[in-house]
């Protein structure tokens, strides 16, 4: 039985998150994804228009997803600081080596996609923005409850703590090791105290 075509873009979606948090967005044809899909190569242009705009489709349903794992992560027991040094412990154990299929694709295709396309830097842009939203939120509770100091102003301390994990991040690739991570988290630890 053929699958609905709603079903059949997510399956692409799918896959092409799989193959681009391993090997990148311009180095994945579209003859490959669709190889792995299973899916005929003139079907793609029935699910999108173009890559630029399954570029957008695939970011749109990281976010969507990782935003609801930010959630879940902020909304643990604990303080505000508690809860978002859970939140930072939490990405650096998903984004270690061994856990291909959490890989955040903003590191992965971040740079790599700006510069081709518009469309794909701002569906970047305003995912990053509502994560460091949830995180100022955190922060605002930690001002409320006492676990982070009053007089810090919130948006650039989560900012702030979300640039320097994105660089641990990126760093964790380059360097192969954990450390980048384990610095961060220090770090993060003093500013939230």
């Amino acid at each position: 039985m053929k699958k609905p075509a709603h079903d059949m873009r997510q399956h692409i979606i799918d896959v092409a998150r799989s193959l681009m948090t391993q090997k990148g967005y311009t180095a994945v044809g579209l003859t490959e994804l669709l190889t792995a899909a299973g899916v005929p190569k003139g079907s793609f242009y029935h699910y999108f228009r173009s890559k630029d705009e399954f570029g957008q489709a695939l970011l749109e349903e990281y976010f969507e997803e990782y935003l609801t794992r930010v959630d879940v992560q902020l909304a643990s027991d604990g303080s505000g600081a508690e809860r978002l040094l859970g939140y930072l412990r939490y990405w650096a154990e998903t984004q270690a080596f061994d856990h291909t299929d959490q890989k955040c694709l903003v590191v992965k295709l971040g740079a790599e996609v700006c510069d081709l396309s518009e469309n794909m830097r701002g569906v970047l842009e305003k995912g990053t923005a509502l994560i460091i939203e949830r995180m100022i939120r955190c922060v605002e509770q930690g001002k409320l409850d006492g676990s982070i100091d009053a007089s810090v102003d919130s948006a650039i301390l989560a900012e702030a703590l979300y640039q320097m994990w994105l660089g641990a991040s990126l760093l964790v690739k380059v360097n192969r090791t954990r450390e980048p991570f384990d610095a961060a988290l220090e770090m993060s630890r003093r500013l939230l105290a």
